[in-house]
């Protein structure tokens, strides 16, 4: 190769290296991480949820806390907060554990062959319409990424969301959601059963089932439940069943005997940060920032309320 050709190469290399250089992206601002936003968080940034819409479900292995969502289900929130008042699920049991699924709990009579059996509803009602979206004006905080299940998803109150402005608002059936369990016609729920989301987010079953309300606290007692053996997750015999000790209102507990909890609001600046965190991860084990984030996957803090000076 000539001199004349090697220099023109090197100069056609070196452009090549300066604007390779002049076209890099400038490096990740540096975010804060998960942690870092809840800890640079104030008071103003938490809520006590409403002991009136709080539900206990004590077990053997502790108490689990539902946050109910009379936004998106009223008729079915009314009837499962009659229900818990007249102790309804008190001695009944956990009836279906399925893997990667849910768990659910209700009355283990077969209603078809043993209906004297059946527990009494008392004065709930027996009839309820299905409450599959709300039309209601709810203040929802949108996530900045597209999904596949919704026009729109974000967070009304701390609840998991999508939104179509033709169809209304929904509560998302991610990890903790708890639904009313139902049979093949949309009106056939009456809060009396309930189940809770323990898998993968089944989505395909948002705007299919009604929702009512999410787990806060004690997630680990349902997820860990032996598996049902029978289809669909059921438990095919009484001892393998989990028996409810009770299901109350925390409106109805001795302040002494609550779970004292607070929910980090889903509509302050705190939120943008946490969720931002969570859509560029700035772990030191993250090594590439993905820009975006599933609804199911932003999980909202929930702390131990702290103590009165």
């Amino acid at each position: 190769m000539t001199l004349p050709r090697l220099a023109l190469l090197a100069c056609a290399l070196a452009l090549a290296i300066g604007s390779a250089h002049a076209q890099a992206p400038a490096p990740a601002k540096k975010g804060k991480t998960m942690q870092e936003a809840i800890d640079a968080s104030t008071a103003a940034d938490w809520r006590t949820p409403d002991p009136a819409n709080t539900l206990y479900l004590d077990i053997a292995g502790g108490r689990v806390v539902i946050e109910l969502a009379p936004q998106f289900a009223p008729r079915h929130v009314a009837n499962i907060k009659t229900l818990a008042k007249a102790g309804y699920w008190n001695g009944l049991a956990i009836i279906r554990s399925q893997d990667n699924f849910v768990v659910q709990w209700g009355d283990p009579v077969d209603a078809e062959k043993e209906p004297a059996k059946v527990r009494s509803m008392g004065e709930a009602e027996k009839k309820l319409p299905a409450e599959f979206t709300t039309a209601a004006d709810v203040d929802f905080t949108r996530l900045p990424d597209v999904d596949g299940w919704a026009k729109q998803v974000g967070f009304v109150d701390g609840f998991p969301a999508g939104r179509d402005p033709k169809a209304g608002t929904w509560l998302a059936h991610c990890y903790g959601t708890v639904g009313a369990g139902r049979g093949n016609e949309p009106d056939s729920s009456t809060g009396a059963e309930l189940y809770v989301v323990t898998g993968q987010a089944p989505r395909q079953l948002d705007r299919n089932i009604t929702t009512v309300g999410k787990v806060i606290q004690g997630m680990e007692l349902l997820s860990a439940l032996p598996r049902g053996t029978m289809g669909g997750g059921f438990y095919e015999f009484q001892d393998q069943y989990t028996w409810i000790r009770s299901i109350r209102l925390a409106s109805e507990v001795p302040e002494a005997e609550r779970t004292h909890l607070q929910v980090m609001r889903t509509d302050t600046k705190t939120w943008e940060a946490l969720v931002e965190s969570r859509r560029n991860r700035q772990d030191a084990f993250y090594h590439f920032p993905v820009n975006h984030i599933d609804l199911c996957n932003v999980p909202v803090p929930v702390r131990e309320a702290p103590k009165a000076p």
